[in-house]
């Protein structure tokens, strides 16, 4: 059985007869499951299943549930969600390019990916194909509720079967995914039927195109390409490689140029850089833009204007809803980050900060002139804000809420460089985690906070909790303990954060501390467990601090804290490089939370 297939369209369909789903950039695949173990097979017919072990493990572990619905057929998508409206597609092709079972085992620790279903072609072995595609919908949607999994994408959710959302409205989705950089939409007919292997126009893709300027430095006339690159420091760095999107005039012209201005060697011409082009594209692997077509000559541009920074500016752009003004303006002067060097890093990092930002009330720390420099607090929001910004009102004061990417690049252009979060939502007046800051007396005794931390986890481990840890963007570390959400009060965390830090102060009194004032902690590791209480604030896990180096609040996995780290290698370009080496050691923070037995620690320390 092989998918379906989609057309290309240049603007979405508009009217009552249509739906809208996101297109996701990752690899198409039929799930068809009649015993326990059920079979990926891609758009080849191949059987998958050796690629994604996360996905075939958790629907085996849901099989009971399952059972009674089988045979069952889905169509899908396997995914690695970045956010809600994005796939990560250099991920999902390194994935497919593993062979060795213990390195894709291992890659599938740090970056689980997600089969979004989005057609159900059998129900109890009975077809569905042939029904119109809003009855396969309302039955997906019943399946799925029925099994209790996601009705709706959520990257963040451990459940790694999901099915996609529908819309209505094109215009909104459409926005949306630019927003997030997702790949495009798809559009299809409430009464198209499902057909294998038929590339059909009841089923439409528009893509979100992303424009490029590239130097054209090369045309093999041998097979008709044209070869373009940008400048990355100084270097001529070839990123694409296009003959498709010209009209005949333009092929003609830029040949002509080349064989006027050009050298030629063998079947190829050469140049020198002085011409530029768009370039459409959906994305960059890594090592080229990915579906380039030609767009447009760009004659006026300079080509040393065509840098690596500019085409990661240009695949990345900010929204149109948002306004930047001075991007160019030196936020971290030491280290060469402009302001539009800040909002490039919230963009890249948004999908990991943005949720411990969600619904939280924000205390911001503004550096108007740049950091390090002058500083104030924000809690109120002002009275004109944007219509993407929502706020939340508590006792006097309108807290603003961080939760979508437009309002994380708005703060970003008011230079706001830290996001301090309370430990609580506004969902609730219960802590959603127990943080435990501890605090070396400079960065020189850095090694206390490590020692410290490491010594945290083993009680954490003794009482069977799943801790987590990461730097403080400064001297220190934060250990943290997801909770779950509505469960225990402030006054019940106090009674292990209390324990914890004066059984620790008791059992090395020369090494440990609780004295608030710091004029009488005498070199000493500073526990901090007053400061987890109700209206009190933490940095967000991936804030940046107004420091000069532009350090960042780093989550970390355990097996980092040893003798070789230090809070200073923790910068913004080391956080980019991390997000794709090891993803993101808090990935999994709200999962885990939601099972935390703290209930029996409770128990353990009221009658002990």
């Amino acid at each position: 059985m092989k998918p379906m297939l989609l057309t290309d369209v240049n603007e979405a369909p508009i009217g009552e007869e249509w739906l809208y789903e996101t297109k996701y950039d990752g690899f198409r695949c039929i799930l068809v499951w009649e015993e326990e173990e059920p079979i990926l097979k891609s758009r080849n017919d191949n059987v998958l299943n050796h690629l994604f072990p996360e996905i075939i493990e958790f629907c085996m572990r849901i099989y009971d549930r399952i059972k009674p619905l089988l045979p069952l057929v889905l169509d899908g998508e396997v995914v690695y969600l970045t956010n809600h409206f994005k796939s990560n597609f250099s991920i999902v092709q390194k994935r497919g390019r593993m062979q060795n079972k213990d390195v894709i085992a291992e890659h599938a620790k740090h970056f689980p990916f997600h089969y979004v279903v989005f057609d159900l072609l059998k129900l109890k072995g009975e077809e569905q194909s042939n029904r119109y595609l809003k009855t396969r919908k309302q039955q997906l949607t019943k399946f799925f509720t029925a099994v209790k999994l996601p009705t709706t994408i959520n990257y963040q959710d451990g459940q790694l079967l999901q099915a996609i959302e529908n819309f209505e409205d094109s215009e909104m989705l459409l926005q949306t995914i630019r927003a997030n950089n997702g790949e495009g939409i798809i559009a299809k007919k409430k009464t198209s039927k499902w057909v294998s292997n038929i590339r059909s126009t009841d089923w439409l893709k528009l893509k979100n195109w992303r424009y490029i300027t590239v130097i054209v430095n090369k045309y093999d006339k041998g097979n008709g390409y044209f070869h373009g690159g940008v400048y990355q420091q100084g270097t001529f760095n070839e990123v694409v490689i296009f003959r498709h999107g010209m009209t005949d005039e333009e092929r003609k012209t830029l040949v002509t140029f080349f064989q006027n201005n050009g050298t030629k060697r063998q079947e190829t011409w050469e140049l020198e850089p002085s011409i530029c082009v768009d370039i459409a594209c959906i994305d960059f692997d890594g090592s080229k833009l990915r579906e380039p077509r030609f767009h447009a000559f760009r004659l006026e541009i300079n080509p040393e204007a065509c840098t690596w920074l500019q085409m990661q500016r240009q695949l990345l752009p900010i929204p149109n809803n948002v306004q930047i003004t001075h991007p160019d303006k030196p936020v971290w002067p030491e280290i060469g980050i402009t302001k539009d060097g800040y909002l490039h890093y919230l963009q890249m990092i948004s999908s990991y900060l943005l949720p411990f930002l969600y619904d939280r009330p924000l205390t911001l720390i503004r550096y108007p002139h740049g950091a390090p420099g002058e500083s104030f607090y924000q809690k109120s929001s002002p009275e004109k804000i944007p219509d993407f910004v929502t706020t939340a009102r508590i006792a006097d004061t309108n807290f603003i809420l961080c939760n979508n990417i437009e309002t994380l690049l708005w703060l970003g252009n008011q230079l706001a460089l830290e996001f301090h979060i309370p430990f609580q939502t506004i969902r609730t007046e219960k802590p959603t985690e127990i943080v435990f800051d501890l605090d070396p007396p400079s960065v020189d005794e850095f090694s206390l906070a490590m020692q410290g931390a490491r010594q945290l986890k083993e009680i954490c481990d003794y009482f069977h909790l799943q801790s987590f840890v990461k730097t403080s963007g400064g001297k220190g570390l934060q250990l943290y303990i997801p909770l779950p959400e509505h469960a225990f009060s402030y006054e019940e965390v106090r009674i292990f954060t209390e324990f914890v830090c004066k059984f620790l102060c008791k059992q090395q009194p020369d090494f440990y501390t609780i004295e608030r004032l710091k004029k009488n902690r005498q070199k000493k590791l500073y526990l901090d467990y007053v400061q987890h209480a109700e209206g009190k604030t933490i940095i967000s896990p991936y804030s940046t601090r107004g420091n000069n180096k532009g350090l960042v609040a780093t989550p970390l996995n355990w097996d980092e804290v040893n003798e070789q780290l230090r809070p200073e290698k923790f910068t913004i370009p080391t956080v980019l490089a991390r997000m794709k080496d090891i993803g993101n050691p808090f990935r999994n923070f709200r999962e885990i939370g939601e099972k935390q037995d703290f209930k029996s620690v409770l128990h353990h320390l009221r009658n002990s």
